[in-house]
């Protein structure tokens, strides 16, 4: 079956940005009627009305909605090939703004930063210490870092994901020593969860036994917190059971201000996942930035570091 030609569908997705025929022809630099016989076009090839259409406005079908999202994801990738290519050899220059969450940011990503403003002189950074959702766009970030075993990641960015950090049950001596410790999963529900919560997300714990399914806990939640470091403290005080990512709990484990619960369960990994906005060319210094996030904190950063510390 021969392929769809690729400037009827950027002539579609012209018409539907600009909201009508006309404007979205003079966009790609056509008339009304062509626009409009590029969209029949591709309707005709796909077997599928796009967009319904009256003498005033224009909506999208369902099928068009759809389409129209899968052509923002082809472009995204597009424009992402050309700025890998492009940006390779550009400086990186201006104000990086970026938000990441509190917690992870001043742990892991405040030595990231140094290295990154020592190795490009021309760089200015703002960042935005916060755990709450953020909508880039209106608030003008370039990039966000977010945990998304904590939070619900927006589906109209580009996500990447950076690094993955074991998650761990978790509970100070004293709170077990007076609660007892769960022996299994059901005992997590005669238990005080420490749950992220921000607005209207809710973080959920799940867990899978060796060769078992995932099953989902049941304990209750009296205290629920929009902060990965009020949990730690929280759990550190010993107001319950908490699940936090390994570089917030790794020292305490060590030293025994915290212990492990039900260490043979599975739980979710905490991923690191970069999100940016899909329709913007990356500049250099979002690029850059991100390439040194994948350097330091990916799998082979993870193993380098770790290496370096036992050495």
């Amino acid at each position: 079956m021969p392929r769809t030609n690729l400037n009827d569908i950027l002539i579609f997705m012209a018409v539907v940005d600009a909201g009508s025929f006309i404007a979205g022809g003079q966009a790609m630099g056509l008339s009304r009627s062509a626009a409009g016989k590029a969209v029949i076009r591709l309707e005709d090839r796909l077997g599928a009305r796009l967009l319904n259409r009256t003498t005033r406005t224009l909506s999208l079908t369902d099928e068009g909605r759809m389409f129209y999202e899968r052509g923002l994801q082809i472009l995204a990738s597009v424009d992402e090939a050309e700025a890998s290519v492009a940006g390779q050899n550009s400086t990186p220059r201006g104000v990086l703004r970026l938000t990441v969450p509190d917690a992870f940011g001043r742990l892991v990503m405040l030595p990231l930063l140094e290295k990154y403003l020592r190795a490009w002189p021309d760089i200015q950074v703002e960042v935005s210490f916060t755990d709450r959702p953020i909508d880039i766009d209106k608030e003008g970030f370039d990039l966000a870092i977010r945990i998304s075993a904590t939070t619900t990641l927006d589906t109209r960015l580009v996500s990447r994901v950076i690094a993955s950090y074991k998650a761990r049950l978790c509970a100070s001596p004293s709170y077990l020593a007076e609660r007892g410790e769960p022996g299994d999963i059901d005992d997590i529900a005669a238990h005080d969860c420490l749950i992220f919560a921000s607005r209207n997300q809710r973080q959920g714990w799940r867990f899978r036994g060796e060769g078992g399914p995932w099953v989902k806990a049941q304990g209750r939640s009296r205290l629920r917190l929009d902060s990965l470091e009020a949990i730690r403290d929280a759990a550190l005080a010993g107001l319950g059971i908490a699940l936090l990512p390994d570089f917030l709990v790794a020292d305490d484990l060590v030293a025994g201000r915290l212990r492990q619960v039900l260490p043979g369960l599975e739980t979710d990994d905490a991923k690191i996942v970069a999100l940016y906005p899909d329709k913007r060319l990356l500049d250099p210094r979002v690029r850059r930035f991100i390439d040194l996030m994948v350097e330091e904190l990916g799998d082979q950063g993870q193993a380098r570091n770790r290496d370096a510390s036992s050495g």
